[in-house]
């Protein structure tokens, strides 16, 4: 498979799947909002800052807008083109890596994505957004899993389906640490106290993960240690970091064709040393060096792997230098064509 090919598979999973938890992360905080009774103006602000934060775009919307209240983040987050990771940005840049690899796609998998394009961009969009926005992002939601459903019916399991895949659990992975890191930003105080006190934050994020059925099953009492030791190490939840951590091994594997327990590339090494971790964790490790803390190394951790499987796969260092020197050109063009992909994760 062509290199170019599985980047843009890769990403255009991502894409989607950052779009549909992107949605799933707002309605956490509207959750949470209708849960409070009176807010102030000030208070307003920090409740929909963690948001703003999570995404890592706080100085493109210090920029364009002037208050952070509900409308503005909605707004930012949902259908401004002008940020690269709104929801409609989001899906646009799906269908453009679509687009250019049409012929690795089934038709019903290109006309579920090509809907859910024209819808984000249609006038009934808009309307939603402006006047009943938990409806928008039940549609992303469900068009998103329409899409993933479809993938998972009509593609073979073959290299492109795994970098599909791979894309996808990934992406899961970091956003699921994103959902819980909401709570910590608004507790305002140590992780495993107020938040774990509050049942109403951790519910929340429960269902915004589509978790509460399944953790009512296991669990009688919603805490800060149960929810954590949840979405984060559960071996069978299909959005728990551990669980989306070993798909993304696996894939891995299957592209290189090495057994599991080995590795041939540092994108497997990255992989199979946080699964280790993972797999040997608990709750406890969690909150002992603080949450907030625990949940921002882990990000940084999927930041490596993604890097090492641009690297891999992708950038392929001696062969991309050698062309480069060749063709007389400065190497700082890769420095910048790296950073580019880089600054995408």
């Amino acid at each position: 498979m062509l290199s170019r090919v599985a980047n843009t598979l890769y990403w255009m999973v991502r894409y989607v799947e950052r779009a549909d938890n992107l949605a799933r992360l707002i309605d956490v905080n509207q959750q949470l909002l209708l849960d409070s009774e009176r807010l102030d103006s000030e208070r307003l602000r920090g409740f929909w800052q963690p948001i703003i934060l999570s995404t890592g775009e706080e100085d493109l919307f210090n920029s364009l807008y002037d208050e952070a209240g509900s409308s503005e983040v909605i707004r930012f987050l949902s259908d401004d083109t002008r940020n690269p990771n709104s929801i409609t940005s989001c899906i646009g840049l799906a269908r453009e890596n679509a687009r250019t690899v049409r012929d690795q796609l089934s038709d019903d998998l290109w006309e579920a994505l090509n809907a859910l394009y024209l819808f984000t961009r249609s006038a009934e969009a808009k309307h939603l957004i402006a006047s009943d926005p938990p409806r928008f992002y039940q549609n992303i939601r469900r068009s998103s899993e329409t899409f993933l459903g479809i993938a998972a019916s009509t593609l073979s399991r073959d290299e492109a389906w795994e970098f599909m895949d791979l894309g996808r659990h990934l992406e899961r992975a970091d956003k699921t640490t994103r959902f819980l890191d909401v709570s910590s930003y608004l507790s305002g105080e140590e992780e495993g106290t107020t938040a774990a006190s509050d049942g109403l934050h951790w519910s929340a994020i429960l269902r915004s993960c589509g978790a509460l059925g399944a953790f009512r099953a296991l669990n009688r009492n919603i805490t800060a240690h149960a929810v954590v030791d949840f979405l984060v190490f559960s071996r069978d939840f299909p959005r728990s970091v551990r669980f989306c951590i070993d798909k993304a091994d696996v894939s891995l594997h299957r592209i290189s064709g090495t057994p599991r327990g080995t590795f041939s590339n540092d994108a497997e090494r990255e992989t199979g040393r946080l699964l280790a971790d993972l797999n040997f964790g608990a709750a406890d490790d969690a909150f002992s060096g603080g949450l907030h803390e625990y949940l921002d190394s882990l990000q940084t951790r999927f930041n490596r792997i993604g890097e090492a499987i641009f690297e891999s796969y992708v950038l392929m260092p001696e062969r991309i230098e050698g062309c480069l020197v060749d063709a007389g050109q400065s190497l700082s063009a890769l420095a910048a064509w790296q950073m580019q992909q880089q600054q995408q994760q």
